[in-house]
């Protein structure tokens, strides 16, 4: 009997010892009694397919119940303000239960939860609008913790309320702060003899504005649907297994494809949900957000303005949600209020637009040094695309490796000195591409491994003989250089080839994902009304190195570590939970590029003098070291003269977050007339290339491994 047969039997027997109806419901009294019988079937198939297909074979057992039981916590009550610690107590009795109902497809935790939570959230709604009523005095000297992991959830009513106080007096202090520093600014179209808002009437109108906040996060709260509340849960279980394993809600397919790519219109961004909050994943190459520059991976969303009207308070709004606001038709203005890692607040302004994917193509440019008075190519691959069904990218069976190798080509003729290639911000993309392009530097022979759930292991190699280019390669990568670039970049490392350049990390993913539609796993024609039930995103491969070494969690160590603004940012797979880990397996039989980078502590010895005194670097140590201290002080004072100086401080941070060493794609400008032509882009992108600091070190270190500069060559 083959496994597809059996696992219809055993779902079968499950459902039949159960006592609810599969048949159709009909009217508002059956949805309960619906959801509940999606939630039994669901919970099977998970169980079923995640002992089975997951690459790290876990068992659905206590300790795996104790990891869900944390992160379903976290989805429900985020910042601690509603639920309280005899809440938690009652609650906590499923910690070690959620592998019992996951077998026994008997959920009963989402119910519970949820009627605890309706009822403080019924209770706090109130609270908010009774303190709300009464004026704040913000001359004492308080101060209100604003990092929901330092603190614990509240033993009394009474506590709760000091906390809501503290966080709502917080808020309308620094509603008002914006609006003042807005009121100064002055309306450049109002007319010259209007008369200034008076501080009173700008704190009271921003105590209305929270108030009317609040009044719209709690109308949303009370839309919650019952699947919701299973959705919530079946996440905390699949992430229990890794961080990129999840349960993704049965939604169309473009409210769950988050990235925003294609031909939907909006800013050109991946999003999460993370712990209540929206957070940017990614920028996509060639979009709204990726021109505009502002927008950067780590930041979080949190407020959301279309055109002129109110701004909308995404705080604990579902990613499909959030997705709403931010999407609209090409031409449209959306402003995004988005917390910097920093904690700065920043406001973007994004015109919506359909995403020019040719400008997220692989491209090059010369660079011409003075000093050396030498060429040197540039060679920027933004993802690892590939066109996999003939029209996505509007050519048939356009790939970046062929697109690589064309910018290659133009290097031919001009005897380029060396070639500097950026991953930077690369996320990853089709592996095949990080293969084959690793073959266009080395002549033959593995370049990734890859091992499977059955533990098997399988070598992806370069088999085809030619070089496209054989001189000397520096690779510039970062914290969001993650699994295809990470493969590249390893490669290229391991074989001697080419020096890596960033700062202490790369992002460390590498794992491989496959999308299950759970919709294929419904035995019966009979069961069609529970349907759609999901989709499964499952972790079931892992890359390791030809050295045996995974890139998973550590990512790559660069060569030459460079100073990082990002030094302080907590961005990576290691930050993330249940994360899985480091390890390493037998390496592949390889050789070494015949004459390999090996005397890298002269080339580091030389970038480290070089940068030490270079002002661009220097500025980035001092903002990075801003940041990090930034970040630690989490207790924020609710005096308003003190918070005066606060904003002050933090003014300057956000002023100082675009300078120094430009972006790797830096904002597209605008000429006279509000467009710029094709000439106008390219002489704008040379320009903030060849001006990039990275970049000017990645082509120094190539001079230091020519011949006569004591260094390594390479041919």
């Amino acid at each position: 009997m083959n496994y597809s047969s059996l696992k219809k039997i055993l779902l079968v027997l499950i459902l039949c010892s159960f006592s609810f109806s599969l048949a159709p419901s009909h009217g508002n009294d059956d949805d309960a009694k619906l959801e509940a019988s999606r939630a039994r079937i669901i919970a099977y198939i998970l169980n079923t397919d995640l002992t089975r297909f997951h690459f790290t074979k876990k068992g659905v057992d206590d300790d795996l119940s104790k990891a869900a039981f944390g992160l379903y916590l976290k989805q429900l009550d985020p910042q601690k303000r509603y639920l309280l610690q005899e809440d938690i107590i009652r609650l906590q009795v499923f910690a070690d239960k959620i592998d019992d109902e996951i077998k026994s497809s008997n959920i009963l935790l989402p119910e519970l939860a949820a009627s605890l939570l309706t009822r403080r959230t019924a209770e706090v709604q109130e609270l908010i609008r009774d303190i709300l009523l009464k004026d704040f005095d913000f001359s004492l000297n308080e101060t209100a913790e604003t990092d929901a992991e330092k603190l614990e959830f509240c033993n009394s009513p009474e506590e709760l309320r000091e906390r809501w106080r503290k966080t709502l007096k917080y808020q309308v202090l620094h509603r008002y702060l914006g609006m003042l520093e807005e009121e100064e600014k002055g309306d450049p179209n109002a007319p010259a003899d209007k008369e200034k808002k008076k501080p009173g009437d700008l704190m009271e109108s921003a105590r209305t504005k929270i108030a009317k906040d609040y009044e719209t996060i709690f109308a949303r709260l009370r839309q919650e649907k019952p699947r919701e509340r299973y959705d919530r849960y079946f996440a905390a279980v699949a992430k229990a297994f890794d961080p990129h394993t999840d349960y993704m809600p049965p939604v169309e397919k473009e409210d769950f494809d988050i990235g925003m790519k294609g031909s939907l219109e909006g800013i050109g961004a991946t999003l999460k949900e993370d712990e209540g909050n929206i957070k940017v994943v990614s920028i996509v190459p060639g979009g709204p957000a990726y021109k505009q520059g502002a927008l950067q991976p780590e930041d979080t969303i949190v407020k959301v303005r279309e055109g002129k009207n109110e701004p909308v308070d995404i705080t604990d709004l579902k990613l499909r949600e959030a997705i709403k606001l931010i999407r609209g038709k090409k031409g449209t203005e959306v402003t995004l209020t988005v917390k910097k890692p920093s904690g700065v607040l920043n406001t973007i302004t994004i015109i919506r637009d359909v995403v020019q994917l040719e400008e997220g193509f692989a491209k090059s440019t010369l660079i011409k040094d003075d000093k050396s008075g030498q060429t040197f190519g540039y060679l920027r691959i933004p993802t690892f695309y590939r066109d996999f069904e003939g029209t996505k990218f509007g050519r048939k069976g356009r790939n970046v490796t062929d697109d690589v190798r064309n910018e290659l080509k133009k290097f031919e003729s001009e005897k380029i000195g060396g070639l500097v290639l950026d991953l930077r911000n690369n996320g990853g993309g089709a592996l095949t591409d990080a293969v084959r392009i690793a073959g266009l530097f080395i002549k033959t022979g593995p370049v990734v491994q890859v091992k499977g759930s059955d533990q098997k292991v399988s070598v992806l190699s370069d088999d085809d003989p030619e070089i496209n280019y054989n001189g000397p390669l520096t690779v510039l990568v970062n914290k969001f250089s993650a699994s295809a670039s990470e493969i590249l970049a390893g490669a290229l490392q391991d074989y001697g080839r080419a020096v890596i350049i960033g700062g202490e990390h790369t992002h460390g993913k590498g794992t491989v994902q496959t999308i299950i539609d759970l919709n294929d796993d419904m035995p019966f024609q009979n069961m069609d009304h529970l349907k759609p039930i999901g989709a499964l995103r499952m972790t079931t491969q892992k890359f390791y190195r030809i050295t045996g070494e995974s890139t998973q969690y550590r990512g790559i160590t660069p060569d030459i570590i460079l100073p990082d603004k990002f030094t302080g940012l907590k961005s990576g797979e290691q930050f993330l939970e249940y994360a899985l880990p480091w390890d390493k397996i037998g390496p592949a039989t390889y050789a070494k590029w015949p004459t390999p980078v090996s005397d890298l502590t002269t080339l580091r010895s030389k970038s480290s003098s070089r940068v030490s005194s270079l002002k661009d670097f220097t500025d980035i140590e001092t903002y990075s070291r801003k940041v990090t201290e930034q970040q630690k002080k989490t207790v924020r004072t609710l005096n308003l003269q003190a918070a005066k100086i606060e904003v002050a401080e933090t003014k300057l941070l956000r002023d100082n977050e675009g300078k120094g060493p430009h972006s790797p794609h830096g904002a597209v400008k605008k000429g006279a007339n509000g467009r710029m032509t094709e000439e106008e882009k390219n002489a704008f992108w040379n320009k903030e290339v060849s001006e990039d600091a990275y970049v000017r070190e990645g082509i120094s270190v190539i001079l230091d491994m020519l011949p006569g500069s004591g260094g390594i060559t390479v041919h």
